[in-house]
C-alpha cells in the first residue's frame, strides 16, 4: 500500500460470503470517494485517507492509511461499521493491527471545560470551551459531538478505542450526546465557541447545559464531522435557527469572489444576528412570528422562489427540521433536476422527537 500517507492500520475479517460484502462495500465507498480496481481488489480515496480492500476465499483484508490519527481512526471506524452492517447474523470479529491501541483515549476525543457563557439573542446562548490540542478540529468538518453529564454533578465515563476500531465504553455513567456546530475555533488559545438554541421542554439536555453552564464545568467533545459545502461559483444557504451557527461560520469563511444567497428561518426578528462575510451576500430573515418551529414551510417556499439556474455552478447547503429537509431535497432533485452532488441537505432535528438527528445548534 504505497499512498504516501504516514499512518496505517490493517485487519483481516473472516466472512462466510466475502463477495457479497465486497460488492456492497464498493457501492458505499463509491458514493463517498473515488474507487478504482477490480472487483476482488480495489481501493477508495476518501476525504480522510485511503482504504484498500482485498477479497480472499473466506475473508476480506482491509488496509487503511491517513495523514493524522483522527482520520485513521475514522477510517477504521467506518470499515467496522459498514462490514458489521452488511453482515446478517453474528457480528464478525474485527481486530486491527496498527492505529490507536485498544483501551486508549480516542484520537478524536478531547475533554473540555467551560470558560464563559453569554447570551447572543433571547433564544441563543454561546458557551466558550477550553481544551488542549485542538488544531485538528479546525478542518475536516463543521460539527462536533458534545458529551454532556447525564445529571449536573455526575461525572460520566469517556469513550475509549475498541479493538474493532469503534468506540468502547468503560463501566460507569455514560454521558448524553448531542451534535453542535463549532461557531468559532482558536487552536492557539485552546478555545471553541458553541452556540446553543435554548429549546423549551423537558428533554433538552443541551439547552439545559447552556443555561446552567459556569466556568469550570467539564464536557467531552469528539469530532470534527461533516457538513461543509463543496466548491462552487455561488451558493444557496438555507436553515432554521439550529443551522444558524453553521451558516454564520460558512459565510465568515467564504472567499470574497463568491456570491451567496442565505435564507434563515427564526422565531422572530429578535433572533437576528450580525452575520459577516467577504463574499457578496443576499441575506433574508424568515420570521415565524410566533408559530412553533417545525410547523411552517417558510424555508421550502423561499427556496422555490430562488432562480437556481441549474447549470452546475451552484451548491445548495441546508440544515433544518426533518420534514422540511425531506421536502427541500425532493424539490431540488425531483422538481428542479439539481444533481445530488450539488447539494447537502441535512435534518438537524425532528419535530416531536427528543434527541437529535444531526447538529442541534
Amino acid at each position: 500500500m504505497n499512498t504516501g500517507l504516514p499512518l496505517r492500520a490493517e485487519t483481516v475479517i473472516a466472512l462466510a460470503s466475502p463477495g457479497d460484502v465486497m460488492a456492497r462495500l464498493r457501492d458505499h465507498f463509491a458514493a463517498h470517494g473515488a474507487v478504482s480496481g477490480a472487483q476482488e481488489r480495489w481501493s477508495a480515496v476518501l476525504d480522510f485517507g485511503v482504504v484498500e480492500v482485498v477479497a480472499g476465499k473466506g475473508d476480506i483484508r482491509f488496509r487503511v492509511a491517513a495523514a493524522d490519527p483522527t482520520s485513521l481512526a475514522y477510517l477504521q471506524w467506518g470499515v467496522a461499521e459498514r462490514v458489521s452492517g452488511f453482515v446478517s447474523g453474528t457480528t464478525p470479529e474485527i481486530v486491527w493491527e496498527g492505529g490507536t491501541r485498544p483501551g486508549a483515549p480516542l484520537p478524536y476525543f478531547r475533554q473540555m471545560r467551560v470558560l464563559r457563557a453569554r447570551q447572543i439573542t433571547p433564544r441563543m446562548r454561546r458557551v466558550t470551551l477550553f481544551g488542549n490540542d485542538l488544531e485538528r478540529f479546525g478542518h475536516g468538518g463543521l460539527h462536533v459531538r458534545l458529551l454532556l453529564p447525564p445529571e449536573r454533578g455526575i461525572k460520566p465515563v469517556w469513550p475509549v478505542m475498541g479493538a474493532d476500531g469503534r468506540q468502547a465504553w468503560p463501566a460507569g455513567p455514560r454521558p448524553l450526546s448531542r451534535v453542535y456546530t463549532i461557531r468559532r475555533i482558536d487552536p492557539e488559545r485552546g478555545e471553541v465557541d458553541i452556540d446553543f438554541v435554548l429549546h423549551e421542554g423537558d428533554q433538552t439536555p443541551g439547552a439545559d447545559f447552556a443555561r446552567q453552564a459556569v466556568p469550570g464545568d467539564v464536557v467531552g467533545m469528539t469530532g470534527p464531522g461533516g457538513g461543509e459545502p463543496r466548491a462552487a461559483a455561488w451558493y444557496l444557504l438555507a436553515g432554521d435557527e439550529t443551522a444558524l451557527p453553521a451558516i454564520a461560520r460558512i459565510l465568515e469563511e467564504m472567499p470574497a469572489d463568491r456570491k451567496v444567497v442565505a435564507l434563515v428561518e427564526i422565531a422572530d426578528h429578535g433572533e437576528r444576528q450580525n452575520l459577516r462575510s467577504q463574499a457578496a451576500v443576499e441575506l433574508s430573515w424568515l420570521s415565524r412570528e410566533g408559530r412553533p418551529a417545525g410547523t411552517t414551510t417558510l424555508l421550502a417556499d423561499a427556496i422555490r422562489a430562488i432562480d437556481l439556474a441549474v447549470d452546475g455552478s451552484v451548491f445548495v447547503w441546508a440544515g433544518c427540521e426533518h420534514a422540511a429537509a425531506r421536502q427541500i431535497r425532493a424539490h431540488l432533485h425531483d422538481e428542479r433536476g439539481l444533481a445530488r452532488s450539488k447539494s447537502l441537505v441535512a435534518a438537524y432535528w425532528r419535530l416531536g422527537r427528543a434527541g437529535e438527528a444531526g447538529p442541534t445548534g
